[in-house]
């Protein structure tokens, strides 16, 4: 499945929204309706909810929300209908990360996987921190720089379990399945060979993020250490069952809009003219304002 994008409103004000539709230009919600398992040339033929026998090697979809080496904070707006992107804003200012020396920007496309959920009435075993509210985060490792919108099929890697203010984040680590290095990459150990320093560093860059905006650094489960992918894919299965009671209304929401266009068992389900009145009640899209110093 192809998606697209539509913007409203005006690029770096806090107005602006990246809306997303199928290719056949019906509108979604990247967090609802695009399925967390990607549907690739051979499924088409397999029978449905069919997976192959070793689940790890399942390829799940990412909602790309920031291109690396990009500074803007851009996040799926998961308390707006349809959860478009847009840019987080704290005390009335568009939020942007600062470079973390010797880096710029974030150091991988980041995003989330659509049809997952850190329920925050669940405590994690392990950490004893319940989740942050949000889809859970993934970072692509890939070489190719995407754009705030674009939806890849990544495999998964690893996991690092961030703790953030108490919160459990957890932050998977994945590569393109398009790029040049997937073949080669099947381990979070294959990522430590071949790409020296890296991993490193995604922990040294969660760590200190936010201490430029005079926060404490941010702690980990497990010491700090990557998780493999067969444990990855087990907590993305557990967000994805803690999504499902979510929009089935199971769950309580706290604050997550959960108006969709295909969850047949979901009392949010819109119809397809409900969610284009969502889309035409934003602003037009209209002439980017000037960007801040910050996101430079």
């Amino acid at each position: 499945m192809h998606y697209q994008i539509e913007e409203r409103g005006h690029p770096n004000s806090p107005d602006y929204r990246i809306y997303f539709k199928t290719s056949e230009g019906k509108y979604i919600s990247p967090f609802h309706d695009i399925p967390l398992i990607a549907e690739t040339e051979q499924d088409k033929d397999l029978p449905a909810k069919r997976l192959k026998k070793n689940e790890s090697e399942v390829l799940f979809n990412m909602v790309v929300e920031v291109p690396r080496w990009s500074n803007a904070k851009m996040e799926i707006a998961t308390k707006e209908p349809l959860n478009p992107i847009k840019q987080d804003v704290k005390k009335g200012k568009l939020r942007y990360v600062a470079n973390i020396f010797p880096h710029k920007g974030y150091i991988w496309n980041y995003g989330a996987i659509p049809q997952t959920w850190e329920d925050p009435n669940h405590t994690d075993e392990e950490t004893k921190c319940c989740g942050d509210n949000d889809p859970i985060d993934v970072c692509d490792i890939g070489t190719q720089v995407c754009f705030p919108g674009q939806v890849i099929v990544v495999k998964v890697l690893g996991i690092l379990a961030m703790i953030d203010e108490g919160e459990m984040d957890w932050k998977v680590i994945a590569i393109n399945a398009d790029d040049p290095d997937a073949k080669n990459l099947n381990s979070i150990e294959d990522v430590r060979k071949s790409r020296p320093g890296h991993l490193e560093a995604t922990v040294d860059w969660f760590r200190k993020y936010k201490v430029p905006d005079g926060k404490p650094e941010n702690q980990f489960g497990f010491n700090g250490q990557f998780k493999d992918k067969d444990f990855a894919v087990e907590i993305i299965k557990s967000t994805h069952e803690h999504w499902r009671a979510l929009v089935q209304q199971q769950k309580n929401s706290g604050g997550i809009e959960c108006k969709n266009v295909s969850c047949c068992e979901s009392p949010f389900k819109c119809s397809t003219d409900e969610a284009l009145d969502v889309v035409q009640s934003s602003p037009a899209f209209g002439s980017a304002h000037p960007m801040s110093p910050e996101g430079k």
